[in-house]
C-alpha cells in the first residue's frame, strides 16, 4: 500500500505536468507510515515489470557504466549483505565519499535497504572536515576510494573502512561486497520518518549545521522536484553536481528515478564545455539541469551548430544571468527554468514546464509547499524571509538539526524560515534577493564566511578579518578576505603569500579565499564588522573596473601554480 500510495501522488503530478493551477491546488503529500524508497519504490516497482530492464544509470567517459533498474536492485542487494556482514546495521552511520561512480548509487541504495544513515561527503573536502564530520555526525563506517584512503589515517581504528578501488591495508576491498548473496531480506519495516540522511550544511555564525533527513523527506519530498524538472517516464537525465552535495540527491537520485527516468552521468576528469555539449548530442539527452557556472561555459560554444534531443534545460543554484537565457533560447529554442530550494528542503519554487516565465524570477510555489514571505515579525509582506508554512507540514523538509549531543532540534511554530529574502510580484511570482544572512555562493558552492574567517585567524600576522563576496564574471562570486594586521606586520606581498599558502593547507579547494587585501575593517558601534558595506564597496569596485593596491590575487603568485 506504502508504494501505491507514492505512485498514486506521482502520477497525479505527472497528469498534471504542464498544469500549474490544478497542481498545486490539488495535489497532496502521499500519507505514509511505513516507507523504504529502495525497498518498496525502486526494488518493487522500477526493477520490475515494463522498467526492470531500462537503462537506470548509464555513466560516459571516466568510470562508464550501463546499469538497469534490475541490475542495480541485484548489485545493491549484494553491497546491503556485505556491508551487513562488516557489521553495519540499522541507524548507523556512514560517510560516503565518492565521485560519479557506480558505487555511489550501490552503496546509496544499500543503506537504504539496511536502514543506515549515510553522510554524503565531496571528495575535496580536507581532513579536518572529515574529522568534524565523523565527530559530530558520529559516523562508524567509511566508504572511500583508494586513492582518498590517506585523509583517514588517524582517525578511530574501530572505524569500518571500505575501499574502493586498488587494495589498502586496514580497508575492505569494495569489490568483496558484491560477491555477498544477490537475495535480501530486511531486518524489520521502515518508518517513514527513521533517518536516512544527514547533510552538513555552511554555518554563518557557528560551526556548519546538521542537517537530517528521513525515509519520507527526500525520496517522497522530491516528487516535488521531478515536477519542477519536467521529468517524463523514460527520459534521460543529466544534471551537472558534484556527490557529495544535496543537489546531487536531488536530480541525480530520487527526482529522475522517482520518475523511471534515466541518471545520465557525463564524466570528466576536467570541465570541458564542448566535450559535454558533444556527450549531450551522442547520447540523446532529454533534460538538463546545470548552475549557472556552467551555463556561462556553455554559451562560450557554438550553440547553434550542435544538435540535440533536449526537450527541458534548467538552472540552479544560484539566479541565472538574463543574457544567458537569451543566448540559448536563440540557438536551441529553448526557455532555460529556474527553480528553488535548500539542503534542508526538496524543490520549493519553480517553473514547472508550460507555465510563463518572467525574467529574473525563480517561478512561484511549486505543489505542497505553502510558501509566504515574512518580516522580522512573522507579517507578511510584498518582500521578506521566505517561509515554509507547517500547517501542514510539507513531506519535502527535514526533520530537524541534528545537536552536538545528537539531540535533533525539530521544526516549532507556524513557519520554517530559509534565512533567504525574496520578493512577489501582483501574479504570485517569486524573485530571489538574497541571503538574510552572509553566506554566500562563488561557483554554485555555499561559502560560509565565519567558517573561513576563523582559519584566517589563525595566521600569525592576521588580527580581525571579514570574508565577502567579490563578483567574478565566470564564477559569479570568488571568496575575498579583507584583513586587518597585528601590529608589527607589514601589509606587503610577502605576507598576503603567507596567508595564501596558509589558506591551501587548511581549506578544501571550493572554499579557498581568491583575493585578499588588507584593509581598516568597518564596525557597528558594537563592535561588528559591517559586512554589508564591504560587499558593496566590492559591487562598487567591479562596476568601475578598479583595484585597490593593497589588494592581492591568488593569479599574482606564481608560487602558487600547479599547487
Amino acid at each position: 500500500m506504502t508504494a501505491a500510495a507514492f505512485k498514486a501522488a506521482r502520477d497525479f503530478l505527472l497528469a498534471h505536468r504542464t498544469d500549474y493551477a490544478t497542481a498545486y491546488r490539488d495535489f497532496r503529500w502521499p500519507a505514509l507510515d511505513r516507507f523504504n524508497w529502495a525497498l518498496d519504490w525502486f526494488d518493487g516497482e522500477l526493477a520490475r515489470g515494463d522498467t526492470a530492464n531500462q537503462p537506470a544509470l548509464v555513466i560516459v567517459g571516466d568510470g562508464a557504466a550501463c546499469l538497469t533498474f534490475a541490475e542495480l536492485s541485484e548489485r545493491s542487494n549484494r553491497v546491503a549483505n556485505g556491508l551487513r556482514a562488516l557489521g553495519v546495521k540499522r541507524g548507523d552511520r556512514i560517510l560516503l565519499m565518492l565521485g560519479n561512480i557506480v558505487p555511489l548509487w550501490e552503496v546509496m541504495l544499500a543503506a537504504m535497504k539496511l536502514g543506515a544513515v549515510v553522510i554524503p561527503a565531496t571528495t575535496l573536502l580536507a581532513k579536518n572536515d572529515l574529522a568534524d564530520r565523523f565527530d559530530r555526525g558520529r559516523a562508524r563506517h567509511v566508504v572511500a576510494t583508494s586513492a582518498d584512503a590517506p585523509k583517514f589515517d588517524g582517525f578511530d581504528p574501530s572505524l569500518t573502512r571500505i575501499a574502493v578501488g586498488d587494495p589498502v591495508p586496514g580497508w575492505t576491498r569494495y569489490d568483496t561486497l558484491l560477491a555477498a548473496p544477490a537475495e535480501f531480506n530486511p531486518d524489520g519495516e521502515t518508518l517513514a520518518d527513521d533517518p536516512l540522511l544527514l547533510y552538513f550544511t555552511s554555518g554563518t555564525t557557528a560551526k556548519p549545521k546538521l542537517v537530517l533527513h528521513s525515509h519520507r523527506s527526500y525520496p517522497v519530498g522530491h516528487l516535488s522536484t521531478m515536477y519542477a524538472l519536467g521529468l517524463k517516464p523514460g527520459d534521460i537525465h543529466l544534471n551537472v553536481s558534484s556527490p557529495g552535495w544535496a543537489k546531487h540527491a536531488w536530480s541525480c537520485l530520487f527526482a529522475p528515478w522517482n520518475v523511471g527516468a534515466t541518471v545520465f552521468i557525463a564524466s570528466q576528469g576536467r570541465f570541458h564545455a564542448r566535450t559535454l555539449l558533444d556527450t549531450i548530442a551522442a547520447n540523446k539527452v532529454t533534460t538538463l539541469c546545470a548552475p549557472p557556472t556552467v551555463w556561462r561555459m556553455l554559451i562560450q560554444e557554438d550553440l547553434k551548430s550542435i544538435p540535440h534531443s533536449l526537450r527541458e534545460v534548467l538552472g540552479a543554484g544560484e539566479p541565472l544571468n538574463p543574457e544567458v537565457i537569451d543566448q540559448v533560447k536563440a540557438a536551441w529554442g529553448l526557455t532555460i527554468r529556474d527553480f528553488y530550494g535548500q539542503t534542508e528542503t526538496s524543490a520549493q519554487v519553480g517553473n514547472p514546464p508550460g507555465q510563463p516565465i518572467k525574467a529574473g524570477s525563480m517561478g512561484r510555489p511549486l505543489p505542497g509547499f505553502d510558501i509566504r514571505l515574512l518580516d522580522p515579525d512573522g507579517e507578511e509582506a510584498e518582500e521578506g524571509e521566505l517561509s515554509i508554512m507547517l500547517d501542514p507540514r510539507p513531506t519535502g523538509l527535514m526533520r530537524g538539526y541534528q545537536q552536538d549531543d545528537g539531540s535533533i532540534a525539530g521544526l516549532s511554530g507556524d513557519a520554517y524560515r530559509t534565512g533567504d529574502v525574496a520578493s512577489r510580484d501582483a501574479e504570485g511570482y517569486l524573485t530571489y534577493v538574497g541571503r538574510a544572512d552572509d553566506v554566500f555562493k562563488a561557483s554554485d558552492y555555499r561559502i560560509s564566511p565565519f567558517e573561513l574567517e576563523s582559519i584566517l585567524i589563525e595566521h600569525p600576522a592576521v588580527a580581525e578579518a571579514a570574508v565577502v563576496p567579490a563578483p567574478d564574471p565566470m564564477r559569479l562570486a570568488v571568496p575575498k578576505a579583507y584583513v586587518a594586521l597585528v601590529g608589527g606586520a607589514a601589509g606587503d606581498r610577502e605576507t598576503a603569500l603567507s596567508i595564501f599558502r596558509h589558506l591551501r593547507e587548511r581549506l578544501a579547494p571550493f572554499k579557498r579565499v581568491r583575493r585578499l587585501e588588507f584593509y581598516e575593517l568597518p564596525k557597528t558601534i558594537s563592535g561588528k564588522i559591517r559586512r554589508v558595506e564591504l560587499r558593496q564597496m566590492e559591487k562598487v569596485r567591479a562596476a568601475a573596473g578598479t583595484r585597490e593596491a593593497a589588494e592581492f590575487r591568488e593569479e599574482d603568485f606564481p608560487e602558487l601554480a600547479g599547487r
